[in-house]
């Protein structure tokens, strides 16, 4: 224990010492909240728009599909009295068969939809993370720090330049 603290006292005196040397010197720090630039940037509501346009003529397969399940479920429960028993388990079977279909286009289309999202997400993430270093240079911040800050105050807080700036990129 007594190593532990003699350690830590160590450690102390060398950080109080560097700080003590280096605090001639000042640094422009600045904090970014990457969650509100990637809710406010123009290229991730494009690649929201683009993948939207992309699935929107599955996405309305599948609920006509749905539908079509729906309307058979309907006659089946409506005529079912009147039917033969080879009819009812026909209709029955069908209905069962088309069910297991659309579970299985629909987890696709899941699939599917994640795998593209999570695809262009990455595509924005590096260029956000492109946009912060170069607003950073520009700026001359010798330090930017992003998640695990909890608060920023206005002066450090550079979100706004890198969303103005991706702005920018987007529209040369």
């Amino acid at each position: 224990m007594k190593i532990i603290s003699n350690l830590f006292l160590t450690f102390i005196l060398i950080f109080l010492f560097t700080f003590s040397v280096s605090a001639e010197e000042t640094y422009k720090i600045g904090a970014v909240n990457a969650i509100r630039v990637l809710e406010k940037s123009p290229q991730a509501d494009s690649a929201r728009k683009m993948i939207e346009d992309e699935f929107t003529s599955r996405d309305k397969e599948l609920i006509a599909e749905q539908k079509k399940i729906k309307e058979l479920e309907d006659k089946f429960k409506k005529d079912r009295a009147i039917l033969s028993e080879q009819e009812s388990s026909k209709l029955e079977r069908d209905i069962i068969s088309k069910k297991r279909d659309l579970k299985r286009k629909q987890d696709e289309f899941r699939e599917d939809l994640n795998y593209r999202r999570n695809e262009e997400m990455v595509k924005i993430q590096k260029q956000i993370i492109e946009s912060i270093q170069q607003v950073a240079e520009d700026n001359k911040y010798d330090l930017v720090l992003s998640e695990g800050v909890l608060y920023a105050s206005p002066k450090v807080d550079m979100t706004g330049l890198v969303i103005e700036y991706l702005k920018k990129e987007n529209n040369p």
